[in-house]
């Protein structure tokens, strides 16, 4: 595959309209997430409202919700952060997020409509026609979508209500993890092998593959963290 990637396409920020907080929210997660708001970064509130178009009610209402999901820290007297990750916390939700992708292939097999499955399949596709144009911010959502879509079709509320809260925390460290072409690429090879497993619902390759599947995003985004923080001490000794 010759495309190259591009992990931050040009895309006006202006919101049009009537601003809701949500669509906000939203607007800066993504930010955060492909890194265009980096790590420890302090959010201006002035340029931000600027740059969005937006006033500072729907705006501080976004880093609420941005807070409780891990992407942001509030300050007090001193505004909000983006939030660092760290070795630790990543390798926690992470391995407990591999748990419930495991349980996750156990009960869709098992639960699953094929309306469920073909919207997947769907999904995959898309997905598929992004990683073909080198676009990883279009793949990224439509993998979430994949994700999460897999984890509902368990039928299993406090399944998927515990995933999406803690999904929340590590959207950024999985966005990181195909940031190499390499590991995109193999990446892919692994989805494809999930949705195969799905349509013949094979739960236990399924579970085996989306528990290896979270592990390896994991190790990259740990070699990640350990590079950046040892830039970062190398450049302010």
């Amino acid at each position: 595959m010759s495309a190259q990637i591009t992990p931050f396409p040009h895309v006006d920020k202006m919101i049009d309209r009537r601003p809701l907080h949500h669509e906000v929210t939203a607007r800066l997660r993504d930010m955060i997430v492909q890194g265009e708001l980096a790590p420890g970064a302090r959010l201006n509130e002035r340029v931000l409202c600027q740059q969005l178009g937006i006033s500072r009610t729907p705006l501080r209402e976004a880093l609420k919700v941005l807070a409780t999901e891990g992407l942001v820290e509030l300050l007090p007297n001193r505004g909000a952060v983006v939030t660092q990750l760290t070795l630790r916390s990543v390798q926690e939700i992470f391995e407990v997020m591999g748990a419930l992708e495991r349980l996750a292939g156990e009960l869709v097999c098992r639960h699953a409509s094929e309306a469920d499955i073909a919207e997947i399949r769907a999904l995959h596709y898309q997905m598929m026609a992004h990683y073909a144009r080198g676009d990883l911010a279009g793949y990224f959502r439509y993998n979430q979508q994949i994700h999460l879509k897999l984890v509902e079709s368990t039928g299993n509320a406090t399944l998927a209500a515990t995933y999406r809260n803690l999904n929340a925390h590590v959207r950024r460290a999985r966005y990181m993890a195909n940031l190499s072409r390499e590991r995109w690429d193999k990446a892919v090879q692994e989805h494809e092998e999930i949705l195969d497993a799905l349509c013949k619902r094979d739960s236990v390759r399924l579970q085996a593959l989306l528990e290896n599947h979270l592990g390896n995003k994991m190790l990259v985004v740990l070699e990640a963290i350990t590079a950046q923080t040892a830039a970062a001490k190398a450049a302010n000794p």
